[in-house]
């Protein structure tokens, strides 16, 4: 696993041994970032479960002003905070749980990547919230990586593509 573009391209990442993550693909990422390119520059991203944290890093490397990266599993945290060494841009990484960041939080995002344990049933749950609270900026999207139970939001869908079983849809407020 490595970050394919920008600033840091090649640069190598650990993280495939979390338990409960699933490091999104290379080829994934790299087709999901040519798709999401025009948003990065200047954004404040938001990747709530993020795991080893290469999408929130890898919106970094592509010119994300600041990212947040969120997870509630320490071995993550410590993997992110790794991973995150020697960038030095603007991030914040925190051991917290989804919801209670969601519900606290009085940042605005313009970016939200959303790829939490499939079997935990969290989307729908941080996509009500994210509504709710309106923590997505005019224009801004949300990215969910899913296998199964289709993502239940208000926001446009403005892509959607699959990677055998795994599913990717965009919205757009």
């Amino acid at each position: 696993m490595r970050i394919i573009s920008g600033k840091y391209r090649g640069r190598k990442l650990k993280g495939f041994n979390i338990e409960g993550t699933r490091p999104t693909m290379d080829r994934v990422k790299e087709s999901l970032f040519g798709i999401i390119q025009s948003h990065l520059a200047n954004s404040v991203v938001l990747d709530l479960f993020a795991g080893s944290g290469a999408l929130g890093l890898e919106a970094i490397s592509n010119g994300a002003r600041k990212c947040y990266l969120i997870d509630n599993n320490i071995e993550a945290i410590n993997i992110i905070k790794e991973n995150s060494k020697n960038i030095d841009e603007s991030f914040c990484i925190l051991h917290i749980d989804y919801k209670k960041f969601l519900k606290t939080t009085e940042e605005k995002f313009d970016i939200i990547f959303l790829d939490p344990p499939y079997k935990e049933n969290q989307l729908n749950k941080a996509l009500r919230i994210i509504e709710e609270r309106h923590l997505l900026n005019d224009n801004g999207i949300v990215i969910c990586e899913y296998e199964m139970g289709e993502p239940q939001t208000n926001l446009k869908l403005i892509k959607e593509k699959s990677y055998g079983p795994k599913k990717i849809k965009i919205f757009e407020k």
